[in-house]
């Protein structure tokens, strides 16, 4: 079993958001260095208010790609793998601040003024985009509004 397969799997482990202590940190270094089998990327896009096509793009690849990933269940590179995770975990940090997964969902579509009037999911496409979303949602938990 891969590392990312334990990890998702293993009750009471939280890497879907929050503080990395070193330990944490390098299991999720390892797990991104191994990969990512779709499996897990299925797991993961399944929780997800995304189609494949936007996945697609979040992770630079073409659909017909992640078609073949899972026909052949395979694993997804490093830089895929370390993007798939941080979407991961910040869905999970969408959900807590907003407490409900519809209401992050929404958000995510919507425009943002404080994002320059993008919305939040057309940024997740680089780690730079990531942060900010990031950043926008730690904005939201302590009210600070744009």
């Amino acid at each position: 079993m891969s590392s990312a397969q334990k990890l998702f799997h293993k009750k009471g482990q939280n890497i879907s958001f929050g503080w990395n202590d070193d330990q944490r940190s390098y299991v999720l270094i390892k797990m991104v260095r191994e990969g990512i089998p779709y499996h897990d990327f299925s797991a993961v896009s399944s929780l997800s208010p995304f189609t494949l096509k936007e996945w697609a793009s979040f992770l630079n690849v073409s659909t017909r790609t992640l078609e073949r990933h899972r026909e052949e269940n395979k694993t997804f590179r490093q830089e895929q793998s370390e993007r798939i995770l941080s979407i991961y975990q910040l869905l999970n940090y969408g959900v807590s601040v907003f407490g409900y997964k519809e209401g992050f969902f929404d958000w995510l579509s919507a425009e943002s003024i404080a994002l320059g009037g993008v919305k939040p999911k057309d940024l997740l496409d680089t780690s730079i985009g990531i942060n900010m979303v990031k950043d926008e949602l730690g904005r939201l938990e302590h009210g600070i509004l744009a």
